[in-house]
């Protein structure tokens, strides 16, 4: 939710992206809203102690899993991708640290003007004949041509804003990083006791699926491109970005979840062993 809600009416009608804002303000359509960074953070539902009792939590499950390194201890495939969420939620938090949390309720404005609609100045495309696979689809993505809900909330991942192709570039690039570490942490339990070898098949062929995915439909949507001389938006890169590639990302991630819990069957001895911090810190 959260943003800028065009009321009508005394009804919601519209949220409103920046331009429109200031489209709708020099218009006299609306008055300029007044709100302060003090009042946007006063509605975070989150703080800097909850948010580093979170970090802290987190960084004593990576010390853990160093220390049973260093003695040589079993580590199961769980703990491997519980550190892989770990290490996702440390940079989640550092990009995110000063954004209000779980913003429910929108500033509202209002419509003034007797003599127009908010049509007549900005443009509220309609939900059309889409899926609610696809509306969930272009939400994650944010694509800024397709509503969602009516442009009743702001997406989690909002795409109205104009980006610069360079900075469109960092942010794809970013993307591919975070997921491509994602997966290589996986990697880390290549050769971790399995209590079968197609297990351990399995583990190692989703690792890298999911480690490589994302470059490698770049990959052959750059190859399409360079020899077909067809730009990104031909349906033969939209069908491997949009469909393949997440296809098999997917499998692959599913496919890590089930065997995280299946190993757990059979264990190794040392996998039960606790450390033991003691014997670590100084005392008499």
């Amino acid at each position: 939710m959260g943003g800028f809600m065009l009321y009508v009416d005394k009804t919601p009608y519209h949220t409103l992206q920046p331009d429109e804002v200031l489209k709708l303000i020099r218009a006299g359509c609306i008055d300029a809203p007044t709100i302060t960074a003090k009042r946007i953070h006063d509605k975070s539902k989150g703080n800097a102690i909850s948010k580093g009792l979170v970090m802290l939590q987190m960084t004593w499950f990576i010390m853990q899993l160093i220390t049973r390194a260093i003695y040589h201890l079993e580590t199961t495939q769980l703990e491997v991708g519980t550190l892989a969420f770990a290490v996702l939620n440390f940079l989640t938090y550092a990009a995110w640290w000063n954004k209000p949390l779980d913003v429910q309720c929108p500033y509202p404005v209002y419509w003034k003007s007797a003599e127009s609609r908010p049509e007549d100045h900005i443009n509220i495309p309609e939900m059309g004949a889409l899926t609610w696979f696809q509306n969930l689809l272009y939400d994650l993505v944010g694509i800024s041509d397709i509503p969602t809900s009516r442009k009743l909330r702001v997406p989690t991942f909002d795409g109205s804003i104009e980006l610069k192709d360079s900075d469109g570039s960092v942010l794809w690039i970013a993307a591919f990083l975070m997921a491509s570490m994602f997966g290589g942490i996986h990697c880390m339990a290549w050769f971790f006791a399995f209590p079968t070898y197609q297990d351990q098949v399995l583990w190692r062929m989703s690792a890298v699926a999911i480690t490589c995915t994302p470059w490698s439909g770049l990959y052959v949507v750059s190859i399409v491109m360079m020899v077909s001389h067809a730009s990104i938006t031909e349906p033969i890169n939209g069908l491997i970005m949009l469909i393949i590639c997440p296809m098999v990302y997917i499998i692959g991630r599913a496919v890590l979840l089930v065997l995280m819990f299946t190993t757990l069957r059979n264990l190794p001895p040392d996998a039960y062993t606790a450390v033991l911090w003691t014997s670590l810190m100084p005392h008499l």
